[in-house]
């Protein structure tokens, strides 16, 4: 049997494809989504992916994720900066979990550098567009 994988997108990040392409690349999030799910099937993981423009949906998920999945590939958006509530969830449910970025958060203002994810999650993937969903998904597959 696969092994669960839950990705989890924030705020804003169902606007991309044209949202700032200079920044975060053309491709939408179903094309996102369907890369994840692609790449799950291929590494043995069985991915499920959401989207909310609210935190308490993410908490929500989150919460809900213990026990239901392996691991969580989560893309905060501006909640990386923001949220103790994610964080503490995160925290909480003691899931492995990799932070994904599509563009450099530390190559842009100032008050992207901080995230309140990073210091929960077992490792960030930042500045290389969907790649990253990749490569965290071939890291969860590799420590199984």
């Amino acid at each position: 049997m696969a092994h669960r994988v839950l990705v989890l997108n924030g705020p804003n990040l169902n606007m991309l494809g044209t949202r700032e392409p200079q920044t975060y690349g053309t491709q939408t999030l179903a094309d996102i989504e369907t890369l994840c799910i692609a790449e799950g099937k291929a590494l043995g993981l069985d991915v499920t992916c959401r989207q909310s423009n609210h935190e308490g949906d993410l908490v929500t998920w989150i919460q809900e994720a213990m026990g239901q999945y392996e691991a969580l590939i989560l893309n905060p958006g501006a909640y990386s900066h923001t949220s103790v509530a994610i964080h503490d969830a995160i925290r909480a449910t003691g899931l492995k979990v990799i932070e994904v970025h599509l563009s450099n958060i530390h190559a842009r203002e100032p008050f992207r550098h901080h995230s309140y994810v990073s210091a929960v999650a077992a490792g960030v993937i930042c500045g290389l567009g969907a790649t990253g969903y990749k490569l965290a998904l071939t890291a969860i597959a590799d420590k199984r």
